[in-house]
């Protein structure tokens, strides 16, 4: 009697660990360019707003890190208020994260542990590329929050040419010294950081950085030096300090509605 009960135990065990594995993993990316693009051998969840004729504009809006856990949608909505005719904004799911539909871009997150690390630079370029390849717009734009901000800003200064305009939300664009700020030390040895890359930002480039007054998190100064840095380049590149804004609530003002705007229209 006890060897069955132990057996149907295991049997249950076994069940519930089969369960947890395929819903951790799961993933409906399909890289068709309207809910999923390619990015190299794997795919990443997007949401496509906007409609494309002759050379349109891409504008594409990423994600922060989500520490905490839960799905990463949250620049969707931005990404579909500003599609357009001959505009297309593409919301973008990071490698392993995923959206409000448990959809998951492929890849790992590496949440809250180094993470801006090669394999993420590459899978996004890689997606950036795709779409950029398919819809041949006349220009590319990146809008980025946070860790999205320190992703898009990477590709500026690691491939030159493939975008042309980076909006840069709450950003840590100089990661050794974020993570310094936040913890007294740095333990992402393996993330890159867009002040390495600053160097090789294309003359023509055009950066659009904001940061929130009360950002406690990616406080102003690492973007302000950033855009000093490329200011002195002779890039057009401005930062603007949004009073009162948090690090998540400098989404919701004015300034970064018109950043985007700005991105848009140049």
């Amino acid at each position: 009697m006890k060897n069955k009960i132990g057996l149907i135990f295991s049997i249950a065990l076994l069940l519930a660990a089969c369960q947890t594995t395929t819903s951790s993993t799961s993933t409906s990316c399909t890289p068709d360019n309207k809910t999923g693009v390619a990015a190299g051998a794997g795919c990443l969840v997007i949401e496509t707003s906007g409609t494309a004729k002759a050379n349109p504009i891409l504008i594409i809006f990423i994600h922060g890190d989500g520490s905490r856990g839960g799905p990463s949608d949250y620049m969707f909505k931005y990404a579909r208020s500003f599609g357009a005719d001959n505009v297309v904004s593409v919301g973008m799911i990071r490698p392993g994260y995923f959206d409000s539909y448990s959809n998951y871009s492929s890849g790992n997150s590496y949440r809250d542990n180094d993470i801006y690390r090669v394999d993420v630079i590459e899978s996004v370029t890689a997606a950036v590329t795709t779409l950029k390849s398919h819809y041949n717009p006349k220009k590319v734009i990146l809008v980025g929050h946070s860790g999205g901000a320190a992703i898009s800003s990477i590709i500026l200064g690691r491939t030159p040419g493939l975008v042309d305009t980076a909006v840069l939300a709450a950003c840590p664009c100089d990661v050794p010294r974020w993570r310094e700020m936040r913890r007294g030390y740095n333990t992402w040895t393996r993330s890159l950081s867009p002040q390495n890359f600053a160097k090789s930002v294309a003359s023509d480039a055009r950066v659009i950085a904001l940061t929130g007054g009360y950002d406690d998190n990616t406080r102003p100064v690492l973007a302000q030096d950033y855009v000093d840095g490329l200011k002195k380049r002779g890039i057009n590149a401005t930062f603007s300090k949004v009073p009162e804004a948090s690090h998540n609530g400098v989404l919701r003002t004015d300034a970064f509605t018109d950043a985007v705007k700005a991105a848009l229209g140049s």
